[in-house]
């Protein structure tokens, strides 16, 4: 019994051990896979070079063109006028911005004036007698003068004799005496040199005002001016005039300005140089932070792209017959996310965006939008 249990067990073992043979043989005849070829899609452009223009982002704060600066030459007491003097008040050109007493002075000028009047009278009877050919015109300025008025000039003296004399009692002497007082009373009252508005008041009615105090700003709220830094290898290319476009943080509203000044000197420490955009309009305010763009320069034969194309050794990927490829390109102007190239010929086909591990001979086919996606961007 036992040898028969053996016998069986050892006939099932040679039976499997042909199954599993045979199996083993057939796999190994079977072809094997083949991996599929992989093509990835890429969005390609048409060169096409045009004439490109360089535009140079700048930034900075609006600051009034016209800007005055109130300081005090004389000393007393601020008065009212019939506008408060606070900080958004309008005045316009010739208006009284600020009134400081001056009923001292004034007396002070009054009295140097009676004083000339008096001088030019006592001099009348010897005119009349050794100088009757001039005297006719000292009698005239006489009657015109007026104590309430400003001096009028001293009649012209067409002698020495007559110079001689005149000086000689004072009189030339006493009326720039006169006339140096009446200059400092005109300092008692700021006039506005412009219309604008006041942004800035440090004094009040009643106030004590002292010589060389500040006493406010004033400003054209009308036009403003930009400051920004270009670079120095702008610096014979930047025209005045050019019209710039500025726009606001938010990118919510533009402007049109233009370029007012640039300054002739480099900033050793920066080797920029500085330009002034002129804006005007009624919505901008001192202080605003505006963007701008500047148009420096226009190159001709030439194409823009993305940085991002541009390989480190100055190529970029380009697609013939299907393969990607790559060609020398020569770079002429970098900004913070776009580079423009020269010596890229017309009709080539190059990469509009960036392939992942992308190489020289990768298999690569354009992207064809589908019908469906074609008819809702018409749509839209």
């Amino acid at each position: 019994m036992r040898n028969i249990i053996l016998s069986i067990i050892g006939v099932v073992l040679i039976i499997g051990s042909i199954l599993f043979a045979k199996k083993l043989i057939a796999n190994k005849n079977k072809p094997r896979p083949v991996a599929p070829k992989v093509v990835k899609t890429v969005f390609i452009d048409t060169v096409q070079n045009t004439t490109i223009s360089i535009v140079l982002p700048a930034n900075g704060n609006l600051t009034a063109k016209q800007r005055v600066e109130l300081y005090s030459e004389v000393q007393g007491i601020f008065r009212g006028s019939n506008k408060l003097f606070k900080p958004g008040q309008s005045y316009r050109r010739g208006e009284v911005l600020i009134k400081v007493d001056a009923s001292e002075h004034y007396a002070s000028v009054q009295s140097a004036k009676s004083n000339l009047y008096n001088d030019i009278a006592a001099i009348m009877p010897d005119l009349r007698l050794d100088f009757p050919e001039v005297f006719s015109k000292w009698d005239t300025y006489l009657k015109s003068f007026d104590l309430s008025k400003s001096t009028p000039e001293l009649p012209k003296m067409n002698s020495d004799k007559e110079n001689y004399f005149i000086t000689g009692r004072g009189i030339v002497s006493s009326y720039y005496n006169v006339k140096n007082l009446e200059q400092r009373l005109s300092k008692y009252s700021i006039i506005a040199p412009f219309s604008g508005v006041l942004t800035e008041a440090l004094v009040t009615e009643g106030t004590l005002i002292r010589n060389g105090q500040k006493l406010g700003e004033f400003i054209n709220p009308n036009v403003y001016e930009m400051e920004v830094a270009i670079s120095k290898s702008f610096a014979n290319i930047l025209k005045v005039g050019e019209s710039v476009d500025l726009t606001n943080l938010d990118k919510t509203e533009s402007y049109i300005g233009k370029v007012s000044r640039v300054n002739g000197s480099i900033d050793a420490n920066t080797q920029t140089i500085t330009a002034f955009i002129e804006v005007a309009h009624e919505n901008l305010k001192e202080g605003m932070y505006l963007e701008a763009n500047l148009n420096v320069k226009a190159i001709e034969n030439a194409i823009e792209i993305d940085r991002n194309l541009l390989l480190d050794d100055q190529q970029i990927f380009v697609v013939k017959d299907s393969l990607l490829d790559v060609i020398s390109a020569k770079p002429v102007h970098f900004s913070d996310t776009k580079v423009v190239l020269k010596d890229v010929p017309n009709g080539t086909i190059i990469l509009k965006k960036t392939v992942p591990g992308a190489y020289a001979g990768m298999l690569v086919k354009p992207f064809e939008p589908k019908a469906n996606d074609a008819k809702s961007s018409t749509k839209q």
